[in-house]
């Protein structure tokens, strides 16, 4: 197909899983690239060439267009779609859970899974830091969605898919997500969504 995005990510990755989540659900033609991080291969000339900064996920066109930064992706996959309703306060209502992903989930809930996945660290032996402000994080969804379905607008936009996929792998890094009710059903109902199996 012509003009085809290139999409290079690692599926092991949040961040790149809910790319390919986002383009699977819109049917954006697409081709997968996977990229292994451990490897050294978003360290490569020809990587870095595209992104100095060596991270995926990445899009790229063949017109020579890259974007990184996987809430910009999502962005722009989903512009003009029920996912990014065309609201602008809705928009912005949205892009606070975007911000906040990066900044109060992510760098605790996805770290803490790291250290037990990749560095095979036991779950007493996690970064008691990561620890606290993780649950912290998964308190704060809990208790939002506790009355409301999605996240923001009524409708599964990309404010859950940006937040569904380290969320629904926090097990993976020792959270326990039994004791909070509404944040796995909002993970059943993400997932029924993206026609995810869980």
């Amino acid at each position: 197909m012509n003009a085809q995005m290139r999409i290079y990510g690692d599926l092991r990755s949040g961040n790149c899983l809910k790319v390919k989540y986002a383009a699977d659900l819109l049917g954006v033609p697409h081709e997968w690239i996977a990229v292994d991080i451990a490897a050294g291969e978003t360290r490569t000339p020809s990587f870095l060439a595209m992104n100095p900064a060596g991270q995926i996920p990445l899009v790229a066109w063949p017109d020579g267009r890259v974007l990184a930064q996987s809430n910009a992706i999502l962005r722009y996959l989903a512009r003009g779609t029920t996912l990014l309703p065309a609201d602008p306060f809705l928009q912005a209502k949205i892009d606070a859970w975007l911000f906040w992903a990066q900044y109060s989930h992510e760098p605790y809930v996805a770290v803490a899974r790291f250290e037990m996945v990749y560095l095979g660290k036991p779950k007493a032996e996690r970064d008691p830091r990561l620890v606290t402000r993780g649950e912290a994080a998964l308190d704060l969804m809990e208790a939002h969605l506790a009355s409301r379905l999605w996240l923001e607008g009524g409708g599964f936009t990309i404010a859950d898919l940006a937040l569904l996929a380290y969320t629904r792998l926090a097990p993976e890094g020792g959270f326990d997500l039994s004791p909070r009710p509404a944040l796995r059903a909002w993970i059943a109902r993400c997932e029924q969504a993206i026609g995810l199996e869980s």
